[in-house]
């Protein structure tokens, strides 16, 4: 319900009171065909997405997907054919688009990612640092990509930052406080950027450990403090060349907002026929 309702709003924010151009220039019931063509090489996300973009709109407009989610695409590749009224084609083909491009540039980043850090067995994860009210889209696409969902939202786990060690007046009493907090289920994730920080993490029993900002020489060095008493997570400005170098440290988990928040969309293609 949460993304049909996403779409229909994109829909609507698009068309408005209607497709002025189409319905200028294109007969009402004008019978055509489309494909959806991939200009880009990388990994497809979307498609079903797509799809019920246009099955939204007009539920008459026949959607067959030729390439899978997760799939590798290349330049000329036509991943869907869409076969119904032009004006329906025509009206859907911007908003379909807009979520197949985002959606397969996001897992095409994650990919990248993913791949360079694979040699060490790090695993690669999102952030919240994503589009407002596209989130659930966007950590889908990083699962498409071969990464992982770090926390959804602010309600469903505990990550202790900077702010909130300043306000509870240390990294001990933020852990202690949380702990009296939550259930048994829940895990308790903190961020650090001092050695001193790392080891009074570790003294009172931290799941997770966020390495922030560190260098990487500073990184391995934490990680050998942590020694496996708790998962260590990179995160802060790593940029995509320095994922391999940052997975070589030891880390076990690197959370990346660059994924979701800068990653370049997949150039793909909306082509239309009239047979």
């Amino acid at each position: 319900m949460l993304v049909e309702k996403i779409l229909r709003q994109a829909l609507e924010e698009d068309i408005g009171r209607g497709d002025i151009t189409s319905e200028a220039t294109t007969p009402s019931f004008l019978p055509a065909q489309a494909d959806l063509i991939i200009k880009s090489p990388g990994i497809l996300a979307g498609g079903e997405i797509a799809g019920r973009v246009f099955h939204l709109l007009d539920p008459d407009l026949e959607f067959q997907l030729l390439a899978s989610d997760g799939d590798q695409v290349r330049e000329g590749d036509i991943i869907a054919s869409i076969a119904g009224n032009a004006r329906s084609i025509l009206a859907g083909e911007r908003v379909a688009l807009n979520f197949l491009q985002r959606l397969s540039g996001i897992a095409t980043a994650t990919y990248t990612a993913v791949q360079a850090a694979q040699p060490f067995d790090v695993t690669i994860t999102d952030t919240r640092k994503t589009t407002p009210g596209l989130r659930i889209l966007e950590k889908y696409a990083v699962r498409i990509g071969g990464g992982k969902n770090h926390r959804f939202g602010l309600d469903d786990a505990i990550l202790i930052k900077d702010n909130h060690i300043k306000v509870a007046g240390g990294v001990t009493e933020a852990i202690k406080r949380a702990r009296s907090h939550i259930g048994h289920m829940l895990k308790v994730e903190v961020e650090v950027e001092t050695f001193d920080q790392v080891r009074e993490a570790v003294a009172v029993g931290a799941d997770v450990i966020m390495l922030d900002n560190m260098e990487p020489e500073n990184m391995k060095e934490a990680v050998s403090i942590i020694a496996g008493r708790a998962v260590a997570e990179a995160s802060g400005g790593i940029t995509p060349a320095q994922v391999a170098s940052i997975a070589a440290t030891g880390v076990d988990v690197i959370s990346l907002g660059w994924i979701t928040h800068s990653a370049p969309p997949l150039d793909i293609g909306l082509d239309i026929r009239i047979d």
